[in-house]
């Protein structure tokens, strides 16, 4: 499966249908981490016309009065195509934005999810391949200001169902000398801003 990842920020060049058509015509899914207008993930979904699975970063308010058309995968487990997702949403409390988190509150997230994690685990014979989330782990591609730490708990996420990769935006990498790839435990942390182009297999 071909997954095309976006998060953060709007690039030219997957703004324009002619690209989108020759450099992304073999995307099985899209892929979106948050904290994109849904303009622009409808325009990306329509041209390749292929199904979108999302999380909500910070900044997508907007997504109560107008969601983008696909499937937001917040505190669920998703199956499609052989691949099985899962994901939480936006980013550490540094504000009154509504989709900002404390550290407990997403624990208790992360605790919320494990039942449908261990469902799908027990009935379904799968585990998770995918884990989105909009923000990094502690101290794994996360930031030293306040906005941009990352989550313990996604730490313990990562110990107790072994995802095979996990997909975070937020934290922008102008400088590309920044770490954006990085094995923990079992699991492969991506920081997949502005865009990422990624190949599983089914297992």
């Amino acid at each position: 499966m071909k997954i095309l990842c976006v998060s953060d920020i709007e690039m030219p060049q997957l703004h324009n249908a002619v690209n989108l058509r020759r450099q992304y015509s073999d995307i099985d899914i899209i892929i979106s981490c948050g904290d994109l207008s849904p303009g622009y993930l409808d325009f990306i979904t329509s041209i390749t016309s292929v199904p979108m699975f999302y999380v909500r970063g910070n900044h997508d308010e907007a997504y109560d009065h107008e969601p983008p058309g696909g499937i937001n995968l917040h505190q669920q487990v998703v199956e499609y195509g052989g691949i099985t997702m899962a994901g939480l949403e936006g980013s550490i409390r540094y504000n009154k934005g509504r989709i900002q988190y404390t550290q407990s509150q997403m624990q208790r997230m992360v605790l919320g999810l494990a039942p449908a994690v261990l469902w799908h685990r027990w009935v379904r014979k799968r585990g998770i391949d995918l884990f989105v989330t909009h923000s990094p782990p502690k101290d794994i591609h996360d930031g030293s200001d306040v906005a941009h730490r990352g989550f313990s708990s996604f730490l313990v996420f990562m110990r107790w169902f072994q995802p095979r990769y996990m997909l975070h935006g937020h934290v922008h990498t102008w400088d590309r000398r920044k770490t954006v790839r990085t094995e923990f435990e079992s699991t492969c942390v991506m920081n997949i801003n502005p865009f990422t182009i990624l190949e599983l297999d089914p297992v």
